[in-house]
């Protein structure tokens, strides 16, 4: 692979001991305002690269590279990329999806990089379509993400007018504000014109362009309600797969393709390699997005967030002292014990917790605990589609015995009900929302059980001060800002003054999704 001008830089924050970087792969220090600033600084030579070489060239260099999904999983990108070019169809086009739907609460980076590099996305996405075969990119974000659209906007017309997607239709789908629009299958629903209640196939099985039985043409095994054809692996399929890829996630494929896998590794670890975009909220005195390399200690990229930079004017209230950091809603909670843990997919895994977006809301000692579950159970199970019934019903009650509890009024019999149906709440899940909800919950009564046996003492505890516990609606210059509207979104998705009853599902279709 040739090399690339694009480098990687670093920037020391705070006195000149101090062993925190942040390092500039996709995240830049200052924003490309145009098209001709990032190829200035070498963009554009990854696209380049890999259309000289054969697809297969490329593919190897992202595995050998082991860049993993940035979206939460941590998926291997280059075993995602092969599985889909395995279910290629020789009737339609692969799709490439941008899965810019990003709702995780405390998780800001993928618009920060929209924001600041939107070039690099596109550029991957670009890279991902030539590599798979695809002839259209859908950038599918939320249609409240009025600066990012805007962006991408003119970054999309600027790459065209440079002839970088002369054969490669690229469009953006503003979607809805539900935190499952998130969710790979749930995002393609949406894409289908349908709302966001996950499916059951994958999508390398199950795409965008749907193919439904049709008399001899067709046959279909899938079982699914619709009749919906599954893409094979067999040299009569005529199903198309999609390959469905995070922002961060795209931002890092050009400076691999245009450097080569062993710069990609210059920096990380050997399971986790390349850098991380955190964001970091809660009680720290900077909130922001914080890039650093895979392996970087989770203390000292809180540290970043804990000293006020040049960019940050006025006095800040001192933070609260952390006891904890809750991993978005997504995983295990990490307790102050394990805040020197590595930043990396196989660290936060020893410690029982699970790396996600890298989205670090700072839990302080002057939050209670019970207080903070109480505002994570009630997002899951407003969140939830109901698809599921344990994951909506078991959700909705751990949620009201929390609030009962949280508000003064609780009892032992309320903490022994949240303890059932926590045991309950994900049987038979079609995605991880209510496995979320057991593992978050969980871990917060276990780190802190002596907080929720405090309430359960004597009645007329003192209530708590609310949690809230939502997407986050901007962070510019160290203010991070919560979309308060969820404080008025009922379970089943609408802000009426009462809720209505009804799962989402119920609601919004006739008949539950296939």
């Amino acid at each position: 692979m040739p090399t690339s001008r694009l480098t990687t830089s670093s920037t020391r924050n705070g006195d000149d001991d101090s062993a925190d970087w942040v390092v500039h792969r996709v995240l830049p220090a200052e924003p490309f305002q145009t098209l001709d600033d990032y190829i200035a600084a070498g963009g554009g030579a990854g696209l380049d690269a890999a259309r000289r070489v054969e697809r297969s060239v490329v593919v190897d260099e992202v595995e050998a590279s082991g860049l993993r999904g940035r979206g939460g999983a941590g998926f291997p990108t280059g075993t995602k990329w092969k599985t889909v070019m395995s279910y290629a169809s020789d009737v339609l086009a692969t799709t490439v999806v941008v899965n810019a739907a990003e709702g995780e609460p405390g998780t800001f980076k993928d618009r920060s990089i929209l924001r600041n590099n939107p070039y690099a996305v596109i550029e991957g996405a670009l890279i991902a379509a030539h590599v798979v075969g695809a002839r259209r990119i859908v950038i599918a974000t939320k249609a409240t993400f009025e600066p990012e659209i805007a962006r991408l906007a003119a970054a999309i017309d600027e790459v065209g007018r440079a002839n970088w997607s002369a054969d490669v239709d690229v469009t953006v789908t503003e979607g809805p504000s539900e935190y499952l629009y998130g969710e790979e299958t749930a995002l393609l629903e949406v894409l289908d014109g349908r709302p966001p209640f996950p499916r059951i196939a994958p999508p390398w099985r199950r795409g965008v362009d749907e193919v439904v039985a049709d008399d001899a043409d067709v046959s279909s095994e899938s079982g699914l309600a619709a009749d919906v054809v599954m893409a094979t692996d067999d040299a009569a399929n005529v199903v198309p797969p999609v390959l469905v890829d995070n922002v961060e996630t795209l931002a890092n494929v050009p400076a691999i393709v245009a450097k080569g896998a062993a710069w990609f590794r210059e920096v990380g670890t050997r399971e986790s390699p390349g850098t991380i975009v955190c964001t970091v909220t809660g009680a720290v005195s900077v909130p922001g997005e914080y890039e650093v390399a895979m392996g970087t200690p989770l203390r000292s990229v809180l540290e970043l967030a804990s000293r006020p930079g040049p960019e940050v004017t006025g006095d800040r209230p001192p933070a609260a002292t952390p006891i904890a950091v809750l991993m978005g809603v997504s995983n295990a909670i990490v307790a102050a014990s394990h805040f020197d843990t590595p930043v990396s997919y196989e660290g936060f895994a020893a410690i029982g917790s699970g790396l996600g977006s890298a989205s670090f809301i700072v839990i302080g000692d002057d939050a209670d605990p019970v207080a903070v579950a109480a505002g994570v159970s009630r997002f899951l199970a407003v969140e939830s589609c109901g698809q599921c019934t344990p994951c909506k019903q078991d959700g909705l009650e751990i949620s009201r015995h929390l609030d009962a509890l949280a508000g003064g009024t609780g009892s032992a019999d309320h903490l022994a009900r949240i303890d059932d149906r926590l045991t309950h709440v994900a049987d038979g899940a079609r995605c991880s929302l209510a496995t979320q909800h057991q593992v978050v919950i969980t871990s917060l009564r276990t780190a802190f059980a002596g907080a929720f046996d405090a309430r359960t003492a004597a009645s007329g505890t003192e209530p708590a001060a609310p949690y809230v516990v939502a997407e986050l609606r901007d962070l510019t210059d160290g203010v991070a800002t919560i979309d308060e509207s969820f404080t008025t979104k009922q379970p089943d998705w609408t802000h009426e003054a009462e809720d209505s009853g009804q799962s989402p599902v119920g609601r919004l279709t006739d008949h539950r999704a296939d």
